[in-house]
């Protein structure tokens, strides 16, 4: 699957591999025209291809940098809260805390290690991983059409939680990380709220300088940090070596047979000690599966199981601890500086967040279910690192919402579990059609295996479930608001598309008649943007119309975005000459990455094509979007596509197209 963009419509379109179908251009009888025959050569040698990442010490230290930093900093109210659902029903004795404790290692265990680490992050899509990554690669081996919009679906509602992870995760990682202040200080407890704030607030400020600038700190500040969970806890342990039998799943059984029900509602605070393993496979292309690997299994891994037997015994030998266990696990003068470099881990856990969130944004633009907006790039060397101004001012109010509704990290436990199970369960559906058809596995061995991932999921789900009144229902409706809004801007831009064929001429036609044509032919470049290259863009037409001249150079360019990360080298551009000075131009991108139109036609001269950026002038259509006589989608759905198209950023700017050389066509359309 590929969707061709062009300015002459608000958003994108999904269309066949080989080509856009999707609209500018349709004979008056309805029956699309066939291709202009005509030699199409590609191009794309500017196009890298994966290689193996390194594993060295300077890789190893980035992936603690970026990678790890959600999950590592679950110790600071994971267990604390796990516990906190048992104590508030009686007094807890020490084979609970071992119960608890076994839960909480066999989650790191299962969920992490074995389905993330060792399964989920083979199925790599040309070096990229995420859901909206799986969700391609589900699509495309999807046995029906049915098949696939619901695997889309299952792909779009876990990105929508993601999103919903990514605004929640800066809130309770600063906030829990400032409440350590009670510790040392307990009439800095009014300060709590207003220095999250603050944190938040410069979080959210500095994005716009990117992370390249500061993220060479971040490997050795999550070094630094992850020794010293493993130091702490182990400090504990030998005093009280007893702590181990933790390990055995025997006690995380024997609490869940006891408790009942009570356990159920306790692994909803469980899971919070496994936020952030969708990290792991998100960040997969920016490092490798390798080096995520090995430092998963030598230090993060280790660390934090250390971490949290020594909370488990320090809470035994000292029941009066349990209000904050992670902080009083060292001296009394370690715990002003372990504040203060927990809140620079919580720091660096949301900047992973909120960069991830900035990726999948783009990623579901480039796919064509949100509507452009501006995508600046912090490095001009790394096409990873970007910058989305409305989607960043979107995460920042949600965070600082969050903050002060619920006003403790306890309390926002609540909705930061709903939105981590979802997504496991999303990743999971996803995963076992992707390793059933691509990898070719047996029936019986992905049902086996992913189906009892998916009921360990789901368990999660359902226990986090029942805290949706306490809080649950803020990822639920983001999640379900944004679902709306993605699905109204798709079936939108259906509509548009096929008002458009309707309404255009096939190219076929028209050169068919230019030669006979007495249109006036001036000097210069004229680029029509056009989401299918088989029909006449609009704004040609109008330009006919109005000023009743074609440029000596015309050509028809067609921007495809492929249901990959990256295009594949050798097929990045497609050109063919339709008639002399009159080429049509296809340029394909992944997901993954941002189209530069001047650059990508500069890049054309070397195969003898004339171009002049600064001579060049583009031709855009912009729409007037009504409401037809006999209109498609309801009135409520119509008003938020038209929101959202107002919105969106112009095309001219998402394409970096210069704007002093754009010339801008308006078009009525009804829908």
């Amino acid at each position: 699957m590929t969707q061709a963009t062009g300015p002459d419509a608000p958003g994108t379109s999904t269309t066949p591999a080989h080509g856009a179908q999707a609209a500018d251009g349709k004979a008056p009888d309805g029956k699309a025209s066939a291709p202009v025959p005509s030699k199409v050569t590609e191009y794309g040698a500017d196009q890298h291809e994966h290689a193996a990442n390194p594993v060295g010490f300077a890789a190893l230290l980035g992936v603690l940098g970026v990678v790890f930093g959600d999950i590592g900093t679950s110790p600071i109210y994971a267990l604390r809260s796990t516990i906190m659902v048992v104590s508030q029903h009686h007094r807890i004795e020490p084979w609970e805390i071992l119960g608890v404790l076994s839960l909480i290692i066999w989650s790191l265990l299962l969920i992490v290690t074995v389905k993330y680490v060792i399964l989920i992050m083979r199925a790599d899509h040309n070096g990229e991983g995420g859901i909206i990554s799986l969700m391609s690669m589900a699509q495309r081996v999807a046995t029906t059409n049915r098949l696939r919009v619901a695997l889309g679906m299952v792909g779009i509602g876990g990105a929508c939680l993601f999103f919903g992870d990514g605004m929640i995760t800066p809130a309770i990682s600063v906030l829990s990380a400032v409440e350590g202040l009670e510790v040392s200080f307990p009439a800095a407890r009014e300060l709590v709220i207003p220095i999250a704030l603050l944190v938040l607030v410069g979080l959210f400020s500095v994005q716009s300088y990117g992370t390249g600038k500061v993220g060479t700190i971040f490997g050795p500040i999550m070094l630094v940090w992850f020794s010293l969970l493993g130091i702490l806890g182990l400090t504990q342990i030998v005093q009280h070596p007893t702590i181990l039998l933790a390990v055995s799943p025997t006690y995380a059984v024997q609490f869940i047979i006891y408790h009942g029900w009570l356990s159920f509602i306790a692994l909803g605070s469980v899971v919070l000690s496994v936020t952030g393993a969708e990290a792991l496979y998100a960040d997969m292309g920016h490092f490798g599966r390798q080096p995520i690997r090995y430092a998963w299994l030598f230090c993060v891994l280790p660390c934090l199981a250390l971490n949290y037997l020594g909370q488990g015994a320090l809470i035994i030998a000292h029941p009066t601890t349990l209000a904050n266990p992670f902080f009083l696990l060292g001296p009394h003068w370690l715990q002003v500086p372990m504040v203060i470099l927990s809140t620079c881990a919580t720091v660096i856990a949301s900047q992973a967040g909120i960069s991830g969130g900035f990726s999948l944004c783009r990623q579901i633009i480039q796919l064509g279910y949100l509507p452009r907006m501006r995508i600046t790039h912090t490095n001009a060397e790394e096409e990873g690192q970007i910058y989305l101004p409305e989607f960043n001012r979107f995460l920042m109010t949600g965070a600082l919402l969050l903050v002060l509704s619920f006003r403790s990290s306890d309390a926002l436990a609540s909705a930061y579990g709903i939105a981590v199970t979802g997504t496991f369960m999303c990743t999971c559906v996803l995963a076992m059609v992707v390793f059933r058809r691509l990898y070719h596995w047996s029936r019986l061995a992905a049902i086996t295996t992913f189906g009892g991932f998916f009921v360990i999921d789901t368990t999660f789900f359902a226990s986090n479930a029942l805290k949706i009144p306490q809080g649950g229902w803020v990822p639920v409706m983001l999640g379900i608001v944004l679902t709306l809004m993605m699905t109204t801007w798709k079936k939108g831009r259906l509509l548009i598309m096929n008002r458009q064929k309707q309404d255009s001429m096939p190219m076929n036609s028209f050169l068919a008649r230019l030669p006979q044509s007495r249109i006036i032919r001036v000097p210069g470049t004229a680029v029509y943007m056009t989401a299918t290259p088989d029909f006449v863009p609009a704004c040609l037409l109008h330009n006919l119309k109005h000023n009743k001249v074609l440029h000596d150079h015309v050509l028809f360019v067609t921007v495809q975005t492929l249901d990959q990360p990256e295009a594949d080298r050798g097929h990045r551009v497609a050109l063919q000459e339709l008639a002399p000075d009159m080429y049509r131009i296809i340029l394909r991108y992944g997901f993954m990455e941002t189209p530069n139109l001047p650059r990508a036609l500069e890049d054309l001269k070397a195969s003898g094509l004339e171009f002049d950026a600064l001579q060049a002038s583009y031709f855009t259509s912009r729409e007037l979007l009504v409401r037809s006589s006999v209109p498609k989608m309801s009135r409520w759905r119509m008003s938020l596509f038209l929101l959202m198209a107002r919105n969106a950023t112009p095309a001219t700017e998402f394409f970096r197209i210069p704007p002093d050389r754009v010339v801008e066509l308006g078009v009525r359309l009804a829908i």
